[in-house]
């Protein structure tokens, strides 16, 4: 067995937690890698998501081999089983550990800026990393959410080695594992996909945490009101009910439908982080799942296409159902922009503009030469097989086109900076052709 990638692993483990829905439980993801697990396991327990800020202290020209961590309050663990073999003396670690604390207290700065920490006192600390391998970082963070009052705590991760919980000890009460492979020789091994999670990514994570999803009708914002909260809505295609949020600014000219690609769901944090730079801009947005659970479950739906583009169609027509006679415009990542292409391309679609970011238009086939709304393809300069096939995707485009291309950025625009570039990209192209907030200058 292997994940798709961090989000389908949080999926996975989530389904392991389901007793704990109900509990006064705080979810605290380890930066970067286990935050976006995290964020599936805190929406699907309904609890609020946290972090615990550990580093790992890495053996010297062998960093990826942890030898201990250190975390927020001075909190430190040290294997001295890996200490030993590796020859490190008192003074060595001494400093790798202070080098370690200094980052630690970098990061505690950028994300207690978007969100302060959460009362742990007397509550579930359920602390989540993308995997195990030594145990050190998820010791160290068990330290921290004992000495902040939390009664249970729960480590639980989507894959070990067998044995794992003797490596974390009495730190913590329970453990949850999906898999537990006896051949496991790194993390990333049992990943599809184990790209660096980025600043952003953690940050966008973050910043939907402090402005939760409440539930609540599709209702219109007076200029004035305050800032829309990102509310819950069930789209309805069929006898099929999805989950999706939409977020309304006041005076938003149109709303931009995002459509989700590669196993991807609404909570993808590269699409909530494109998502809130458009609401910055004061445009409206919806994010939903194209698949239910049950659905997911069947990787063919991932990959097929006029399923998903029949879904984000549906989904565009229930939109105008619920009175919104704004324009829509459709935003899509991997499979999903070939889908919303697709969708795009039909006679009565009436969609102001597309987005694609990292996608693959190709696989929308011939229905390219009948999309008429303006299309902006954005891939990174060092994704060069995608690159090639959107330039081929252009040459058949008939409609208003652009390719731009983002420099140092590879498929998931994980470098530092390229997601940022991206977004405003897409930003700017969705004000060109849906508009400008009512009131807004130029």
């Amino acid at each position: 067995m292997t994940f798709a990638d961090r989000e389908d692993a949080g999926r996975r483990l989530a389904g392991l937690l389901g007793y704990l829905r109900g509990q006064p439980v705080v979810v605290l993801g380890l930066p970067r890698g286990g935050v976006p697990v995290a964020a599936q396991v805190a929406t699907r327990l309904g609890a609020p998501l946290d972090v615990i800020i550990v580093r790992k202290v890495g053996v010297p020209f062998q960093p990826e081999l942890a030898m201990g961590a250190v975390g927020e309050d001075g909190a430190a663990v040290t294997s001295q089983d890996v200490v030993t073999m590796a020859g490190v003396t008192g003074q060595e670690l001494a400093s790798l550990q202070e080098r370690e604390r200094v980052e630690v207290a970098a990061r505690a700065a950028r994300y207690r800026a978007v969100l302060p920490r959460m009362d742990l006192d007397g509550k579930v600390a359920v602390v989540v990393d993308d995997g195990v391998a030594t145990g050190a970082t998820a010791r160290a963070a068990c330290q921290i959410a004992r000495a902040h009052g939390a009664a249970q705590v729960v480590v639980a991760v989507p894959v070990a080695p067998p044995g794992w919980q003797d490596r974390i000890g009495s730190g913590a009460d329970e453990f949850a594992c999906v898999l537990e492979p006896p051949s496991f020789f790194a993390i990333g091994q049992f990943y599809e996909d184990f790209s660096q999670t980025s600043e952003e990514e953690v940050i966008a994570c973050l910043r939907a945490t402090a402005a939760p999803p409440r539930a609540g009708p599709v209702t219109d914002r007076a200029p004035g009101d305050p800032p829309a909260t990102d509310p819950e809505v069930e789209p309805m295609v069929g006898t099929t009910r999805l989950a999706g949020n939409l977020t309304l600014p006041a005076g938003a000219p149109g709303i931009v439908i995002f459509a989700h690609g590669s196993g991807s769901s609404r909570h993808s944090p590269r699409n909530r982080y494109v998502a809130a730079r458009l609401a910055e801009a004061g445009l409206g947005t919806l994010l939903f799942d194209l698949l239910t659970p049950a659905e997911e479950i069947d990787r063919a739906n991932v990959f097929d296409i006029g399923l998903l583009a029949d879904r984000l169609s549906q989904v565009t027509e229930w939109l105008r159902a619920a009175g919104r006679p704004e324009p829509i415009g459709y935003f899509g990542a991997s499979t999903g922009a070939a889908a919303a292409l697709q969708a795009a391309a039909e006679p009565r679609a009436d969609i102001a503009a597309v987005v694609s970011r990292g996608g693959r238009p190709d696989l929308a086939g011939k229905c390219l030469a009948a999309v008429t709304a303006p299309t902006l393809l954005i891939v990174g300069a060092d994704d060069a097989a995608v690159l090639d096939l959107n330039r081929g995707a252009l040459a058949e485009l008939r409609c208003d086109k652009e390719l731009a291309v983002v420099p140092g950025a590879t498929h998931l625009f994980e470098e530092p900076g390229t997601l940022s570039a991206a977004a405003a990209l897409a930003r700017d192209w969705f004000v060109r052709y849906l508009g400008r907030p009512a009131g807004s200058a130029g």
